[in-house]
């Protein structure tokens, strides 16, 4: 118990020690007072809670930790501040607004759709064990020996499926880019 007493005195010894000098310090870097405020609170708040929990004697140097936790809430603040920055899209003229990745495009998303269409219409037009070779190689990704067990076949008869399908599918692809 004598143990919790003194580390409560050194904790209110560090409080009333520091939190002027800390307060300062903050202040000088973000000109900001309240800011400042809730940037040396945190600091408190990080220090003398690692300290309670600790099972290891006071801190040797509690103004060089106050300094460096304060320090890195700094640095952090700085970091998200740096990422938020960045121009309202209504200011921006038209031309100037990012564009959606390639992907989500209109016309890409249609293409995208087409072609898996037009594979999977492939696919179906195989013969059933040419299409379950198939199947269970690209979209199950077994290997070629394991399939071949599965269906009761060879591996090079498994290789062939393959094969077949997706040339199929690249014929299928092929055909349909011709079309457009």
């Amino acid at each position: 118990m004598r143990h919790s007493w003194l580390r409560t005195q050194t904790s209110d010894a560090v409080v009333a020690r520091y939190y002027q000098e800390l307060l300062n310090f903050c202040w000088r870097s973000l000109r900001n007072r309240e800011a400042a405020f809730d940037l040396v609170q945190e600091s408190y708040v990080r220090v003398l809670g690692a300290q309670d929990g600790a099972r290891e004697p006071a801190v040797r140097e509690p103004r060089a930790l106050l300094y460096r936790t304060a320090r890195n809430l700094l640095i952090d603040q700085h970091r998200r501040a740096a990422l938020r920055r960045h121009d309202a899209l209504d200011v921006l003229p038209e031309a100037a607004h990012p564009a959606a990745p390639l992907h989500l495009q209109p016309e890409q998303a249609l293409e995208g759709s087409q072609d898996w269409q037009a594979c999977v219409a492939a696919i179906d037009a195989l013969p059933p064990r040419c299409r379950d070779a198939f199947v269970l190689h690209v979209f199950e990704e077994l290997p070629h020996a394991q399939i071949a067990a599965r269906m009761g076949i060879s591996v090079s008869m498994v290789e062939k499926h393959i094969a077949r399908g997706m040339l199929s599918c690249q014929a299928q692809l092929h055909s349909l880019r011709k079309a457009t």
